[in-house]
């Protein structure tokens, strides 16, 4: 799950993807990160804390972290929240095989950053919910 600051959207993707993941008995291995470097070896942002846990979902304990090239090697998918984090990632791709594991979360929509309305919070976190049950779907 990548978006820009790895502290709104990314977090909140990488708890929601677990939770499900978890009530559906898959193993899946699912990290966070970010495209841009400002908050690395931090926690999420307070408000993506609170909302995950009106859901039940604990994502107090992430740490945010820069998206690298080692990403490819390490997920077979790599889930993007827009478009700018889209082409920040395509850019690190080396092959097609990378290109090919790079995607929108939500396929043909963007998943718009909350950062700058505390009232968006919750309709980011449906649209992830969404975008993580309809991957699930396609994928266990």
């Amino acid at each position: 799950m990548v978006c820009l600051g790895n502290i709104c959207r990314s977090p909140l993707a990488e708890g929601i993807m677990q939770h499900l993941a978890d009530e559906q008995g898959l193993d899946w291995e699912i990290d966070s990160a970010g495209t841009g470097d400002w908050h690395i070896g931090q926690g999420p942002d307070r408000r993506s804390v609170r909302t995950a846990r009106q859901h039940g979902i604990d994502i107090s304990k992430q740490v945010c972290r820069l998206f690298s090239v080692s990403d490819f090697d390490t997920f077979d998918h790599i889930l993007v929240m827009d478009k700018s984090n889209l082409s920040n990632v395509l850019a690190m791709a080396r092959n097609d095989e990378d290109v090919k594991k790079v995607e929108l979360l939500l396929i043909d929509k963007i998943v718009p950053d909350p950062y700058f309305d505390d009232a968006q919070f919750e309709p980011v976190f449906k649209l992830i919910e969404n975008g993580c049950r309809e991957f699930i779907a396609r994928y266990k």
